[in-house]
């Protein structure tokens, strides 16, 4: 497993990177904004944050670049939980994952924070470590597109493999173009009009979270039928 990688920074990236690299990364892959996908977003969830906590620190940063993963374990650095990975999150942020925090009032709830991104509704605050608060945009409706199926490929089923690029801002805060190919499995049976929904892979703006991006079964003319 290399940290770096999964936080998306260079080996020279400073604290400020790696923050910045978390805060964008913990919130895509909350397994609570992922319901369709809370295996992987779980895992991906997990590793983002132990990566975070091992650079984070300075000692274990350092025995990382030196030994790699064998060297904290020698050392003695305990693995990250599913527990600790809400718990580091709830640092960061200043709250726990997902609390929606109203203006003046105390009142908060998981629920309204998913309801009034749902609804379109305005942001949501959070603290940095430093204190600061930063607002985090709801994300913008999904971005739907067809996925074209024969008539025998809806009957016996297929693998389709989709190419998409999409505008994501990487862990130093740039806007890049991200290329990637998804897999969507077509099940024997599946109806024009059925959706495929993949969390975040759309596109993303500064302060934003990635969108959903929908595939909607089409079903392709057929010469007889």
């Amino acid at each position: 497993m290399d940290y770096y990688d999964i936080l998306d920074v260079d080996r020279s990236a400073t604290d400020d990177d790696l923050r910045r690299a978390y805060r964008r990364l913990a919130m895509r892959w909350h397994p609570d904004k992922n319901p369709n996908a809370k295996m992987e977003a779980e895992a991906k969830f997990k590793d983002i944050t132990e990566a975070y906590s091992v650079l984070i620190d300075g000692g274990k940063r350092a025995l990382y670049d030196q030994y790699g993963e064998e060297g904290l374990r020698a050392g003695g650095a305990p693995p990250t939980h599913h527990g600790g990975a809400d718990d580091t999150f709830a640092e960061f942020f200043g709250s726990t994952p997902f609390t929606y925090c109203s203006t003046g009032a105390g009142n908060s709830a998981r629920a309204k924070q998913q309801a009034a991104w749902d609804a379109g509704g305005g942001g949501s605050f959070f603290r940095d470590p430093g204190g600061a608060t930063t607002t985090v945009a709801p994300p913008p409706p999904p971005v739907e597109s067809k996925l074209a199926c024969t008539l025998e490929e809806l009957y016996v089923g297929v693998t389709k493999k989709m190419k998409i690029s999409r505008n994501v801002v990487d862990g130093s805060g740039r806007m890049k173009t991200e290329s990637e190919i998804l897999s969507i499995e077509v099940k024997p049976g599946w109806k024009k009009g059925t959706k495929i929904t993949f969390p975040g892979k759309g596109n993303q703006q500064w302060s934003q979270l990635p969108a959903d991006l929908v595939f909607v079964v089409d079903e392709r003319p057929h010469d007889v039928y």
